[in-house]
């Protein structure tokens, strides 16, 4: 019964207007928030934008304040298998029983303002109005957030973020948030709210310029990775990497984070700073926040972080260490370089765009560095495409060109087209459906394996804590979208979310 009444909600919320379809305006979801009495205001928030990385810093912010005992509320987007992801509650995407009710409890409120607006509320915009209500309801320490796309005029941005935090900013979306990396940057600097704590990933100088002017005019401290926080040393770990990171109230050493790539470890410092700042933002440390975020005299390339009162006061000021170290041992990040499968290793990750890409590649080189990679991708037809195959080309040996379950999808054929310059013909195939693409990638990778008759070694061979017994030393990535990765998720692991 259950099943057939969510599935029934999912439609009713898929045949509104699409997430990619953006009419600018706050005016709707403002009158939804208003009829719903403000729930967005019920608990301190968390605001996360960003070009890349936003659902896996969302998801390691969430991860520390649970494990300092808040409880939590997450909305993350897009999702991978089931709209349920979006909206986590203590770590856990709410029940399809929850997600009914509380649907049905704002249904009546939808249909007032579809009414009184000129365009109706969006699958997105029902989606954040969910979220804000549930989280209400739990109710939740905390809630974090993050934006659907750009920051001013995303429907998140109704809430006011104690802390912003900014991940990498790079050109996409550009139809709509601007041709330049310093417009892109302006749009999601709307995020930044009066007194807030502006946490900013590694930024390139004009989007960092837009940033920085953003939280001057309104009076938010400023808290830039590489200067004011950032990671120390990194090293490859079975599974992951080990860190030292420099946070804003003190340092933390020994962190395994169960993830690839320096991106993640980027992602990571910048949960932890959010954190910090969220905590010092709520307590006595308040004051000391802002001076350790906003007047260091010295950033990381420098030395130490300038901290008033010397190192033996940063530390009582800082978070607990060992609850640090086991809250990064806990992160996860569905999608992003995930293990699906082994033997061969078959990798799954969300990179959409060509920053995306590139991080994906690097981390891939680095973590998988022997194996030969046979890339499986779907990618859509509005994103820079020439610019994802040069990205992807120097990582992979091969690449299968395939759709996902997406209209937006570029057809199989085509994206072979572009891909074959890039790759030459010889390295370029074709399957028009994802199944038989990975079918496909998965032969072309035991051939390859068969051919240099050599297990995988280093970081996967024989690999008791990944799992992976016996690995062969050729590396099955499918990426391109969020949506192929989804897919493909649930082809090879059965896991509806």
């Amino acid at each position: 019964m259950i099943d057939s009444e969510l599935a029934d909600i999912e439609r009713q919320i898929l045949a509104r207007r699409p997430e990619h379809s953006i009419d600018p305006s706050l005016d709707r979801i403002r009158e939804l928030t208003k009829l719903l009495g403000d729930p967005q205001g019920a608990y301190p928030v968390i605001h996360i934008t960003g070009t890349n990385g936003k659902t896996s810093t969302a998801r390691m912010t969430e991860t520390l304040l649970r494990a300092r005992g808040l409880r939590t509320g997450l909305f993350t987007s897009p999702h991978l298998v089931s709209i349920r992801e979006r909206i986590s509650v203590d770590g856990e995407p709410v029940s399809a029983e929850r997600f009914v009710e509380i649907y049905r409890e704002i249904e009546p409120y939808l249909h007032l303002v579809d009414q009184n607006q000129p365009v109706p509320l969006s699958f997105f915009e029902v989606l954040v109005g969910m979220a804000f209500a549930a989280f209400a309801d739990a109710p939740v320490d905390v809630a974090v957030i993050e934006v659907g796309m750009g920051g001013t005029w995303d429907n998140t941005n109704v809430a006011d973020g104690a802390v912003a935090v900014v991940t990498p900013i790079s050109i996409d979306h550009a139809k709509y948030l601007g041709e330049t990396v310093s417009q892109i940057a302006a749009d999601k600097a709307g995020i930044i709210k009066p007194g807030a704590v502006a946490v900013l990933g590694q930024q390139p100088v004009d989007a960092a310029t837009e940033l920085i002017r953003r939280a001057v005019q309104v009076g938010a401290t400023v808290a830039r990775e590489g200067i004011e926080f950032g990671v120390l040393s990194r090293e490859l770990a079975i599974g992951g990497q080990r860190l030292s990171i420099r946070g804003l109230l003190g340092d933390y050493h020994d962190l395994y984070l169960p993830l690839f790539g320096a991106y993640q470890a980027g992602n990571a410092a910048c949960a932890l700073a959010a954190v910090e700042a969220f905590s010092g933002a709520r307590g006595s440390a308040a004051g000391s926040v802002a001076e350790r975020a906003g007047g260091a005299a010295g950033g990381l390339a420098g030395g130490a972080v300038a901290r008033s009162g010397g190192s033996s006061q940063s530390e009582s000021a800082g978070l607990d260490s060992q609850l640090v170290a086991t809250a990064f041992a806990m992160m996860s990040s569905p999608g992003r370089l995930e293990i699906v499968r082994r033997s061969p290793v078959v990798v799954i990750d969300s990179a959409h765009n060509p920053a995306g890409m590139a991080a994906a590649a690097d981390a891939l080189t680095e973590s998988f560095g022997p194996a030969e990679v046979i890339a499986v991708l779907a990618v859509s037809a509005d994103k820079d495409v020439a610019r994802i195959l040069d990205e992807l080309e120097p990582a992979a040996a091969a690449v299968v060109a395939t759709t996902n379950s997406s209209s937006r999808c570029m057809p199989a054929a085509m994206l072979a087209e572009l891909a074959r310059p890039v790759f030459g013909p010889d390295r370029v195939h074709v399957a028009d459906r994802l199944d038989d693409a990975i079918e496909l990638a998965v032969s072309l990778a035991d051939e390859a394996t068969a051919a240099v008759s050599g297990p995988l070694t280093g970081l996967i061979s024989g690999d008791a804590e990944l799992g992976i017994d016996g690995a062969t030393g050729t590396v099955v990535l499918i990426t391109g979208s969020v949506i192929t990765a989804g897919d493909a998720r649930l082809l090879l692991t059965g896991d509806r979310g």
